[in-house]
């Protein structure tokens, strides 16, 4: 096996090519992660691997804009392994093919689980997680998500109470695994 090979193969961290979001080969470290056979990735919408098509479309937009700016995109949300349980992910993407972010691209994937536990969430909970997450107001994810200043305020409120935090500031940092 050639080194390169050797590298993208044996790589500490979960790594896939994707073409128009299709899985076209991924090392060990993925198919760990998500408990499958790198093998039967292949040819696989990485679409599978989103706790719903909602999150997997709207992820999707996102990444695009992104890329479509820089080439390059990045977040921190919650997929899902062969089993049906869910777990929190970094995922980093670089497209090859500029003009079309998408067409072909090499995506990194980190697991999170240890430095960051899931709690049940509604996909819209989840929705509002990643975008207070990114530092935005409750004015900003309303804007976004076609939601009142009030409702996106009652769902943080949910948030709070799940995640057992007393103020915004703490449940930032239990929502992104950092230490208290």
């Amino acid at each position: 096996m050639e080194l390169d090979a050797l590298a993208f193969e044996h790589a500490p961290i979960g790594l896939a090519i994707l073409e128009n979001r299709i899985i076209r080969r991924c090392n060990r470290a993925f198919g760990e992660m998500f408990l499958e056979d790198p093998a039967k990735c292949e040819g696989v919408s990485l679409g599978e691997f989103y706790p719903s098509e909602k999150d997997f479309h709207m992820i999707g937009e996102r990444g695009l804009a992104s890329m479509r700016r820089t080439g390059r995109y990045n977040d921190e949300r919650i997929m899902q392994r062969r089993d049906g349980t869910f777990f929190w992910c970094r995922a980093r993407g670089q497209s090859l093919t500029p003009d079309q972010p998408f067409q072909r691209g090499i995506w990194t994937f980190a697991d999170l689980s240890d430095e960051r536990p899931v709690v049940e969430l509604t996909q819209r909970e989840r929705e509002v997680a990643i975008l207070t997450c990114r530092g935005m107001t409750s004015k900003e994810i309303g804007l976004e998500l076609d939601l009142s200043y009030r409702t996106v305020e009652e769902y943080r409120a949910r948030l709070l109470r799940k995640f057992g935090a007393r103020k915004l500031a703490e449940l930032v940092a239990k929502l992104s695994g950092m230490p208290l």
